[in-house]
């Protein structure tokens, strides 16, 4: 994998120096309307699937949506979004990010690697690097909105996209126990630290409907994200109930609301969708 990312960066030292990144990077973020990063205080409260399913949502209500996975040492979007192959280059010597339909394209460091289950042992300046080419060196023309998927906690990939997209918002995803909603809080203030706008928060993994009894189980407790939304003065999103066959669908990567679309959770995907494009 060093190897890959060796090879484009000495093209770009021969072709493009550092000065024209930043201007590529100023001019890719020039034709992108909204700019959102998904981030989590802690892992295993769904990030992915939610970035995933939140640029699924936006897609089919027609925005052109790009998706850029910077969770360089876990990428998940390329499998959940049944993904194979690897990234060709255009007659710019750009990358062509893989499409999911005509309105949703993705691109991860999975899509530039030949062994899936290589592990990717960087340092930040070699991040920093990659999440700029993947803003600057990616095809990714006029887009309603850029979601970006960056791993948990408040390190080198976050702190990236902050100071590379300025203009960037945070949606924080969490689970209602308050282990998730201590380190939300942290996520929360790290994006006053770096004068990043708290977009809202989502509620993941909110309440299980059993499918016998339609009896409501709050797996993991209740309320905790409206409840932190408010203590720290950040808008709430929703909630989004949990849904054994999410994990199934993100597994075989396939699409879980164009398979469940009259369901809870397609529904609260749709409502969330709705406040992003209406800013």
């Amino acid at each position: 994998m060093v190897q890959i990312h060796d090879s484009v960066e000495s093209a770009q030292k021969k072709t493009n120096p550092k000065e024209a990144l930043e201007t590529a990077v100023k001019e890719a973020l020039g034709r992108i309307q909204r700019k959102f990063i998904v981030m989590s205080g802690k892992g295993g409260v769904g990030k992915t699937s939610t970035a995933v399913n939140l640029a699924i949502a936006l897609a089919a209500k027609g925005a052109k949506v790009g998706l850029m996975d910077v969770d360089l040492h876990g990428p998940d979007v390329p499998r959940m979004l049944g993904f194979d192959g690897i990234l060709d280059m255009n007659a710019d010597n750009k990358l062509i990010p893989m499409r999911f339909n005509e309105h949703l394209s993705a691109i991860s460091v999975e899509s530039l690697m030949e062994g899936k289950d290589d592990a990717i042992i960087w340092r930040g300046p070699v991040k920093h690097s990659m999440i700029q080419q993947f803003i600057g060196q990616v095809a990714w023309g006029d887009l309603d909105v850029l979601l970006i998927d960056a791993p948990p906690g408040t390190g080198d990939e976050p702190l990236t996209v902050a100071q590379s997209i300025k203009d960037a918002k945070a949606i924080i995803v969490t689970t209602p126990q308050e282990v998730s909603l201590a380190d939300v809080r942290k996520s929360i203030n790290f994006c006053k630290t770096v004068k990043m706008e708290v977009f809202g928060l989502i509620e993941n993994m909110s309440g299980f409907t059993c499918p016998h009894c339609q009896s409501v189980l709050d797996l993991f407790g209740t309320g905790g994200g409206e409840k932190t939304a408010l203590a720290m003065n950040v808008a709430f999103l929703g909630c989004i109930p949990f849904d054994t066959r999410m994990v199934e669908c993100g597994d075989a990567g396939v699409s879980y609301q164009q398979k469940h679309p009259e369901s809870a959770v397609s529904k609260a995907y749709a409502d969330i969708a709705e406040k992003i494009l209406a800013g």
